[in-house]
């Protein structure tokens, strides 16, 4: 059972190519000019509830019952998706205009993955689901945090 599910994963990341979120975070973010931006840790073990609440104040983002305010809807949606893979620590662009679209990239990256997992388990075991969701997440948090979060600040050329 465990060898199935590690075969399945390697099969789902490697149809993902450079559509999984780590290549993404490779190619696109960690390129370019970053800081560094910590996230808190999930109050419970396993994958957080992430939230994305528009409040009077501004967009805050809910994990499980604590808040982070964010500036904008962008940084939310980058955010959210390193808070789902429980990453501590991430790489955020500098260029804030660039956020919309690797917000984009980074969910349909998120969403495409857990639909192959549910494809390839479908007719079986939804238990079989549930644990391929949880290797594919840990080998995607496992890649970024070998990448790092990069510098406090940016370093700009004088």
């Amino acid at each position: 059972m465990k060898g199935e599910i590690e075969r399945l994963a390697n099969q789902i990341i490697s149809s993902l190519g450079e559509q999984s979120i780590a290549e993404i975070y490779r190619q696109q973010v960690r390129a370019d000019r970053t800081r560094r931006y910590e996230l808190p840790s999930p109050a419970r073990k396993g994958q957080p509830q992430v939230e994305i609440m528009h409040t009077l104040l501004g967009i805050e983002l809910k994990i499980g019952r604590r808040r982070l305010t964010c500036p904008d809807l962008s940084t939310a949606r980058y955010l959210s998706v390193f808070l789902r893979l429980g990453v501590a620590a991430v790489a955020l662009p500098y260029d804030i205009t660039r956020l919309a679209r690797l917000a984009d990239d980074l969910e349909s990256s998120w969403f495409r993955m857990t639909m192959l997992a549910d494809n390839e388990t479908q007719g079986m075991d939804p238990r079989l689901t549930t644990r391929l969701v949880r290797r594919l997440i840990e080998l995607q948090r496992e890649e970024v945090a070998i990448m790092g979060p990069g510098p406090i600040a940016p370093r700009f050329n004088r």
